[in-house]
């Protein structure tokens, strides 16, 4: 059998080893940042270097791996009121607003995609051109309508109005791509047997739609569990704080306390990977089939 042309030019030992390297690169920080919060320690330091350090001593400096393995940064951030508080803050909120964000998306999506009505084009064009703006020119409106208006500040219902609303136009297009992958004779056939309109989307579409939901669920849930600007801006009372929030008060300009810095880090992203383990059998066809029609 032939060899292709690509398997001719970029023999596979060079492009093996460049992808180490680019790997190599890509995890380095993130080595550096388990090392620090096992180390025990609080400095950016790892290893501790003697006087007159040699050769070998600042090799050992840039090692991601500390002296010796300590659990004590994980297990007195844990023990700490405030971020234990921190954490059930970004829970919830991040829980209710892809709750409600998915829920508002799933139904304006299937309505996009079913039904033929005035605006219809309007308006998904104006969820199209509200994602080509950064999110800090939303902030003060936001800041305006929340605080002001509603008078919701530091109030969690507040935050997740704000996430919701803001990830609605790219879950409404996510999942009205995948909804127009779905055939409608079998709505037609449904129609036919007597079933409504809100049957046929909770018993025949949703369920075909799971791998687009899903996925879709997990921007959402990422998104407000990792988002810091907003939660900043709206949350002034320190019990209200989310845990990214919350986190920078570890690193400040009166202390530098990186290892707690450090292992926060790592218990914040622990919910996250575990959801995404969980999801990820819907995320490539939630990826791919939410955007070609067929």
């Amino acid at each position: 059998m032939p060899r292709s042309r690509i398997s001719e030019e970029f023999p596979h030992g060079p492009l093996h080893a460049m992808l180490a390297v680019a790997v190599l690169v890509t995890i380095y920080p993130v080595l550096w940042v388990f090392s620090i919060a096992f180390s025990g320690k609080q400095s950016l330091a790892i290893a501790d270097l003697p006087p007159t350090p040699t050769a070998g001593d600042r090799l050992r400096a840039v090692v991601p791996w500390p002296e010796k393995l300590s659990v004590s940064n994980f297990t007195s951030v844990m023990s700490d009121q405030p971020f234990a508080r921190w954490m059930l803050n970004s829970a919830l909120v991040a829980i209710f607003t892809t709750l409600l964000g998915v829920f508002l998306a799933c139904t304006a999506a299937y309505a996009f995609s079913r039904f033929k009505f005035p605006g219809r084009r309007v308006g998904m064009m104006a969820f199209l051109v509200s994602q080509m703006f950064p999110g800090t020119l939303m902030l003060i409106p936001l800041y305006i309508i929340i605080v002001q208006l509603l008078g919701l500040g530091s109030s969690r219902i507040g935050l997740i109005i704000v996430y919701a609303t803001t990830s609605i136009p790219f879950s409404v297009w996510m999942l009205k791509g995948y909804f127009d992958t779905i055939p409608k004779e079998l709505e037609e056939a449904a129609v036919i047997e007597g079933a409504s309109a809100g049957k046929i989307f909770w018993r025949i579409v949703l369920p075909l739609a799971k791998p687009a939901v899903a996925i879709t669920a997990l921007f959402s849930f990422m998104t407000a569990w990792n988002e810091f600007i907003l939660a900043a801006t709206f949350m002034d009372k320190e019990n209200m704080y989310t845990a990214p929030v919350g986190l920078r008060f570890f690193v400040g300009g009166f202390s530098q306390q990186w290892g707690y810095f450090a292992a926060g880090s790592i218990i914040v992203s622990i919910p996250v990977v575990l959801l995404f383990l969980y999801l990820q059998k819907y995320l490539v066809s939630g990826l791919t089939a939410g955007g070609v029609k067929g």
